[in-house]
């Protein structure tokens, strides 16, 4: 993430938080940065200087007007005016971080060999819950290349508890032990 994303997207939280909009606009943050990732050719229209500042706001307003909170509509003109806009994932990963923070959400990555029971999945969100203070919000993948055991990522943290770690950390001792 940029520092121009950092700083425009919590910008964009704070007026939502003060709005008391802060769910409303995530959730459409969300679904115009699925339409920009869709429609590229829209956001180089967007940004192109053949067109001018008004004909740019225009095609906003056509396409969000009255679909998208008014803050959100606005915000998407100003990073239009400024040529920002193709920093917009960035600004909604920002966003979502201080949204996160402020509500007291961990996102919780899972990759494991086999998809997790709904008991083991119960299990490990209360065990990271409890730990953490907070409120978990599971992502889980699957690789069958693990061969058994979990990775967990968060916080910026890679938590490795598959065998092929274990197996690997036996390695080392191995090879380090003096005979």
């Amino acid at each position: 993430m940029t520092a121009t994303a950092k700083v425009y997207g919590e910008s964009l939280y704070e007026l939502a938080s003060e709005e008391k909009r802060e769910d409303a606009i995530k959730s459409e943050l969300r679904a115009v940065c699925d339409i920009f990732d869709a429609e590229p050719e829209y956001v180089r229209l967007l940004s192109t200087p053949a067109l001018t500042k008004e004909e740019r706001k225009k095609a906003l307003d056509d396409a969000f007007g009255g679909k998208i909170d008014v803050y959100l509509l606005n915000f998407l003109k100003i990073l239009t005016d400024n040529g920002t806009l193709n920093h917009l994932s960035g600004m909604y990963d920002a966003y979502t971080a201080r949204y996160n923070a402020d509500k007291g959400i961990l996102p919780v990555e899972c990759v494991s060999a086999v998809a997790l029971s709904e008991s083991e999945r119960a299990g490990l969100i209360a065990a990271i819950a409890k730990k953490t203070g907070k409120k978990v919000v599971l992502t889980e993948k699957t690789d069958p290349a693990l061969i058994g055991g979990v990775k967990l990522s968060y916080d910026g943290k890679l938590f490795d508890g598959t065998v092929a770690a274990k197996l690997a950390e036996i390695d080392s001792i191995l090879k380090n032990t003096v005979l």
